[in-house]
């Protein structure tokens, strides 16, 4: 589900003045920090949209000609800082019109109140007791300026969200999976197959991260659906809690496991590349044949738009496979492992 960013515009992006209306460019001047704060929230999956409460406008009392030549300048000087809103909801009724539109009323937000957008994991942001109570009428969470600076914000915000939610239904598989990396959360696995559970529950024990996964599959046809279809769907809950990568590490672990090894190197670079070199000498490890363990991680490298490179070497079967999911766990833990005070991309291109 999506989720929003509800953004007062006066006192909060723009200083408010003592007249309350900003009607000319004179007017206009940015809070401190607001623009290098949106900044930092764009590319986190959220959409942005700018609330305002405008009096009048388009009346006598606040013509619109007024109110546009500074709000078009303070957007166009936010775009220029690559901050596009998403979508911009102006109130035009008076306080004494009573308007269910008007904040802390939620009149003028229909459309995210369909069922569409998650509000529990969305935020208002504002400097008023009045946007507070809008966030607590919508059913998000509340960030009042002057209680925190903007900087506190955003760490606030990008320190706790990195979680993603897929659903994926075919005439093969109904899956839903819920990963957050920083591990908050309940954690289950369900996939029908319960030594392929076994492998992906080390991703909660060994990857730091917390994992709903439920899968109903056509396993009475075989279990390569199933297998195939966790991977990109797993794969792309993964991309999508990653965000915009800023701060992460990006790569990853080699580690023994009794008589066997294992070495997994990842690179979220957002290309899409699998070596596979491990050699199984049996058919089956459980309930799961050897053949589709390559199968999984292929389809999960290409949703997760990574390089990987998986080389294990043992006796044991069982030994073998495990240290690749403990391997490839730790690894996953160490390339998503994110300093929330650095806003750098881990690339010299600029993008990943």
């Amino acid at each position: 589900m999506t989720r929003a960013i509800f953004v007062d515009r006066d006192g909060t992006i723009i200083a408010e003045p003592e007249d309350e209306q900003v009607d000319s460019l004179e007017k206009l001047s940015f809070v401190p920090g607001a623009i290098s704060a949106l900044k930092a929230l764009t590319g986190l999956g959220f959409e942005l949209v700018m609330v305002t409460n405008q009096d009048g406008l388009g009346t006598a009392a606040f013509p619109e000609e007024d109110f546009y030549p500074a709000q078009n300048f303070m957007l166009r000087t936010l775009e220029g800082e690559g901050v596009v809103f998403d979508d911009i909801l102006i109130d035009r009724h008076f306080p004494e019109d009573n308007s269910p539109c008007r904040k802390p009323g939620t009149g003028m937000f229909t459309k995210y109140l369909d069922g569409s957008y998650d509000l529990s994991g969305s935020y208002v942001i504002g400097d008023r007791d009045s946007d507070m109570e809008l966030a607590r009428n919508l059913g998000a969470k509340g960030l009042k300026i002057g209680q925190l600076s903007w900087d506190e914000i955003v760490r606030t915000i990008r320190a706790t969200e990195r979680s993603a939610t897929v659903e994926r239904k075919t005439a093969e598989t109904d899956i839903r999976i819920r990963v957050d990396l920083d591990g908050k959360g309940e954690s289950s696995v369900d996939s029908g197959l319960k030594f392929f559970d076994h492998m992906l529950n080390q991703l909660i024990h060994h990857g730091g991260l917390s994992l709903e996964l439920s899968c109903k599959g056509d396993l009475e046809v075989d279990e390569h659906h199933t297998m195939e279809d966790v991977g990109i769907a797993l794969g792309e809950a993964i991309r999508l809690a990653l965000g915009d990568k800023r701060g992460i590490n990006r790569y990853g672990f080699a580690l023994p496991m009794d008589e066997s090894r294992a070495i997994v190197l990842l690179d979220f670079g957002g290309r899409s590349e699998l070596v596979w070199d491990v050699v199984f000498t049996r058919e089956m490890v459980g309930d799961v044949p050897t053949e589709m363990f390559k199968h999984f991680f292929k389809s999960l490298c290409d949703s997760l738009r990574c390089n990987l490179y998986i080389q294990a070497r043992g006796e044991n079967n069982h030994h073998l496979i495990e240290g690749v999911f403990k391997a490839f766990s730790r690894t996953i833990r160490q390339a998503a492992a994110r300093n929330v005070f650095s806003y750098d991309l881990p690339s010299s291109k600029g993008l990943l």
